[in-house]
């Protein structure tokens, strides 16, 4: 297979299908020859993290008018983890090369990835042996998606040239690729970093109300905290950069991530104590 090669690609997000950010993405990928598939929720299921619909039916169905002639579009009532599960089982003829989630309305960097529906439906695509992309413009009023778009192009197609067993080979272990990209212009970027998985925190608050009928509710709100000193990675070196200190100095991060969260220096140290029933 060579980078001039159609690859087969399914696209999901966690925005929805009316999102500027996926039609920006289907779009430009179809445009550059690709057979793109988007099986996306039917409204906005943002921070939905890797949660599955389990006690309703899940409705889907075919979306026209939204997205380029070349690209197939549905929407589907459930979580974006439902939306590629069914897209694999009831959509796809076959498998396809990459999964890719996005482009989200701001960012997922650090500890962002545990709630992100967007992250998760790039790792369903993990869990089923597919190398997925998950895609996020790191900013949250800014609706500028191209640049990340064309970023996207021209990341598969250097995934291709390259030709590592770990993207390309279907038989060997999938990788998953969290990416977030500046609301800068090309010329203003610094580049491109392959970075760690950082922190964020929130100053989170819980605003109380009143419905119109008396009833109180809770809304939740708060803002992020930059400013945290990152954490240290016993198999990282000390100076290898976070994804939030990367993307703080302008460059595209791109970080691999994986579903098994073992504390290996922990389980290491925990199995030489003498535990008792």
């Amino acid at each position: 297979m060579t980078p001039a090669t159609p690859l087969n690609l399914l696209i999901s997000n966690d925005d929805g299908i009316s999102a500027l950010g996926i039609r920006t993405l289907a779009n430009t990928l179809a445009e550059a020859g690709h057979q793109v598939t988007v099986v996306c929720p039917d409204r906005e299921r943002s921070a939905t993290g890797h949660g599955l619909t389990l006690h309703r039916p899940i409705r889907t169905e075919i979306v026209e008018g939204i997205f380029d002639p070349r690209v197939t579009a549905w929407s589907c009532s459930g979580t974006p983890s439902d939306c590629v599960k069914f897209a694999l089982s009831a959509v796809l003829k076959e498998r396809p090369h990459f999964v890719l989630s996005g482009i989200n309305h701001g960012s997922n960097l650090g500890t962002d990835v545990l709630y992100s529906g967007t992250v998760s439906a790039a790792m369903e695509g993990l869990l089923e042996g597919i190398h997925s992309i998950a895609l996020s413009l790191a900013d949250y009023t800014s609706h500028n998606f191209q640049p990340a778009a064309d970023f996207a192009v021209k990341l598969l197609c250097q995934l291709m040239e390259k030709r590592p067993h770990w993207a390309i080979a279907n038989q060997d272990a999938p990788v998953l690729l969290n990416i977030n990209v500046p609301n800068l212009e090309k010329e203003k970027l610094a580049g491109v970093k392959i970075t760690r998985q950082g922190l964020r925190r929130y100053i989170e608050q819980f605003q109380k109300r009143q419905d119109p009928r008396g009833k109180t509710y809770y809304w939740l709100s708060g803002e992020v905290i930059e400013e945290l000193p990152q954490p240290d990675e016993p198999n990282i070196p000390l100076d290898f950069p976070t994804d939030v200190q990367a993307i703080a100095a302008g460059y595209i991060t791109i970080t691999p991530l994986q579903y098994i969260m073992n504390d290996l220096h922990r389980i290491q140290t925990l199995a030489q104590e003498d535990w008792q029933i």
